[in-house]
């Protein structure tokens, strides 16, 4: 397989496309990632990934490229990634003993196809102490991370349970990108 461009400077997403087998290069493009409020989360992180992807597949037409985002949706919000730590420890305080979503979209382009999807997955947060989330903040884990927390780090102390695609709350779908990627429309 010749290696594909990853549209994204996440090192969570290297890492899982990394443990995949999948070979790739890192370019990406400065986007102005705004998006219709009004949409639907799903649709909210096809648009995303779309436009990632689509900046660096102008410069290479002739190649695969992949483009990702995640955003943490509580209640109908999305939660970004914290401006502080006192907007983490908000962050947290709200997730705190409730289920939230997480939801990755997903476009692969190739010269030959465009692929695109949203996969969701249900986060359930145990009950969280205030001194447990001022203890998980001052770590600085979770300042770089949409809803305030990894679950690939110490922040997997807080998930009570998952429900989907656990690589999909660290950022990427994985197997489901994979699949994709092996079908032949992919292939040059």
């Amino acid at each position: 397989m010749e290696p594909i461009i990853l549209a994204s400077k996440s090192p969570r997403r290297r890492e899982l496309l990394e443990l995949a087998g999948v070979p790739f290069l890192v370019e990406t493009e400065d986007v102005e990632e705004t998006f219709d409020p009004g949409l639907p989360p799903s649709e909210i992180v096809r648009h995303l990934s779309r436009i990632k992807a689509e900046a660096v597949f102008r410069k290479h037409p002739g190649k695969t490229v992949l483009g990702a985002d995640t955003i943490v949706v509580l209640d109908g919000r999305i939660l970004g990634k914290p401006k502080d730590a006192g907007d983490a420890v908000r962050m947290l305080q709200a997730l705190s003993g409730k289920t939230h979503e997480v939801f990755t979209g997903v476009t692969i382009l190739s010269g030959k196809t465009e692929y695109s999807f949203a996969e969701r997955t249900a986060v359930t947060f145990y009950e969280l102490s205030e001194e447990e989330i001022r203890t998980y903040v001052s770590t600085g884990e979770p300042l770089d991370k949409a809803g305030a927390y990894g679950i690939q780090g110490r922040g997997v102390t807080l998930v009570r349970s998952i429900e989907g695609d656990y690589p999909n709350v660290v950022g990427l779908p994985v197997a489901k990108v994979v699949r994709a990627l092996r079908d032949p429309s992919f292939s040059d």
